[in-house]
């Protein structure tokens, strides 16, 4: 019995999802919890690895089940073994051909900011605050230059080899800039993203917003991953995976 879990968690003292030995991840915590309510190790495959610092608000990982347990058994006994930090929202069987990683036809981040007076607690934690107003024109045009086929590789952060049959190459199906009040949403819709490449695009277009850069920077930086200066890396804490797209409605309304 192949079961999916459609999980939410912030990313503050985690060391990402992906399960290290001596670390805390939140793929370690839900196997952990798994094992307990199975009494059996339990192994998980989620459908992205996101950072350390990174948070989720629709990630989605699917196990094969040791016995059968209703899902709405689950769904009550991980809530009660998991950590606050980590929720399940939604837990359906699915086929046992489904994956949550090789099945899944693009992720949704978000990366939030403010600017102006200080943001409250519960706030702070997903959203990054600026110390003033960013140029919004300026990024949303820098924006238009980012949907399509293009080699991501002066966004990736070191460690990501680009090996594969796509190396660094990934396709933005969408990007979006919804600003209201003294908040401001970056979205990013694509069919996959490489180590710290939204938290880098984030970054280049923040200095574009500042009038530190230009878009012919950024489109520089499409062209060749050589370019000076690089994209910084902005903050792990302002990003969160928002949701991942299936083709059929299954473990993404789990």
């Amino acid at each position: 019995m192949r079961v999916a879990l459609r999980l939410a968690y912030l990313g503050h003292g985690f060391a990402g999802w992906q399960k290290q030995s001596g670390r805390r991840t939140v793929q370690g915590e839900l196997e952990g919890a798994l094992e307990r309510l199975y009494a059996r190790p339990v192994a998980v495959v989620g459908a992205g690895r996101t950072d350390a610092g990174v948070h989720a608000a629709g990630q989605v990982a699917h196990y094969d089940a040791p016995h059968p347990i209703p899902p709405t058994g689950v769904l009550a006994a991980l809530n009660i073994l998991l950590p606050d930090e980590i929720r399940v929202l939604g837990a359906r069987r699915v086929p046992q051909t489904f994956h949550a990683r090789r099945d899944a036809l693009a992720k949704v981040y978000c990366y939030r900011l403010a600017w102006g007076a200080p943001l409250a607690p519960w706030e702070a934690q997903r959203r990054i605050l600026l110390p003033s107003r960013p140029d919004l024109a300026a990024i949303r045009g820098a924006m238009a230059l980012l949907p399509g086929t293009h080699d991501f590789a002066g966004f990736a952060r070191r460690g990501h080899s680009g090996t594969g049959q796509r190396g660094t190459v990934r396709t933005l199906a969408a990007v979006d800039l919804r600003a209201r009040g003294r908040r401001l949403d970056l979205l990013f819709e694509g069919d996959g993203f490489l180590r710290g490449m939204v938290r880098r695009l984030v970054g280049a277009l923040v200095e574009i917003g500042r009038g530190k850069q230009d878009a012919g920077w950024l489109a520089a930086l499409l062209g060749d991953p050589e370019v000076a200066p690089p994209a910084p890396t902005a903050l792990a804490d302002g990003l969160t995976l928002e949701r991942v797209v299936y083709r059929r409605p299954s473990a993404s309304r789990a």
